[in-house]
């Protein structure tokens, strides 16, 4: 028997500020597992925190719960043959250490945008506005730390690529490790959307791509 990579489990985690693009790829990269037929699951951050981290809050303490309880979760499907893609904010390099300890296949992928960047031009919410007004306290990137990954296997730069150019340089590299066996985008056009994001959704189920 032959050895197919693309049936052993592995986790994707995506970790960057809030609005830097991370569910955007997060999304476009499980429709290219889901093309290659391989066991795969998305667990997301604001998603979790509805259902397996409801109750939580926003202190240090609640935040390292809810990483590890997403880490948990990534470990026992990724023991399971399952390609599961991670993209919490997970601002905090020890809690992201711990997770990357307790899973043997692990790819940390930092994705890169400015606060600037973030408040002034994808900020549909108004919420870095508000935080930078001081009237939201420890939000992360403003007044809560943000520890940036020292040696992530990917730095993907959202300001100067286009996510189809961060979802290449995903595969390949996934291609390079081990756990693809090819690094072509499979699944062009309007994506229906997995559920398992809080993207927003067109009223045709599509993915909506924000200007």
């Amino acid at each position: 028997m032959t050895h197919d990579p693309e049936r052993k489990g592995f986790t994707v985690w995506f970790t960057g500020l809030s609005g830097a693009g991370k569910s955007t790829i997060a999304e476009m990269l499980y429709h290219e597992f889901q093309a290659r037929q391989m066991k795969t699951e998305i667990l997301d951050g604001d998603v979790v925190r509805q259902n397996l981290s409801k109750g939580l809050g926003f202190s240090k303490e609640d935040r390292d719960t809810n990483i590890l309880r997403i880490g948990f979760v990534a470990e026992l499907l990724t023991r399971n043959g399952v390609a599961t893609i991670c993209c919490p904010i997970s601002p905090y390099k020890e809690t992201r250490d711990q997770v990357r300890a307790s899973i043997s296949e692990f790819v940390e992928v930092y994705v890169h945008a400015t606060l600037d960047e973030l408040s002034q031009n994808r900020d549909p919410k108004g919420l870095y506005k508000k935080a930078l007004a001081g009237e939201i306290k420890g939000f992360t990137g403003v007044d809560d730390p943000y520890e940036v990954p020292e040696h992530p296997e990917l730095v993907l730069d959202t300001m100067i690529e286009s996510p189809e150019e961060s979802l290449q340089k995903t595969l390949t590299k996934l291609k390079e490790l081990g756990y693809l066996q090819g690094d072509a985008v499979l699944v062009e056009g309007d994506r229906q959307h997995s559920g398992l994001t809080d993207l927003r959704v067109h009223e045709a189920g599509h993915v909506v791509k924000e200007s």
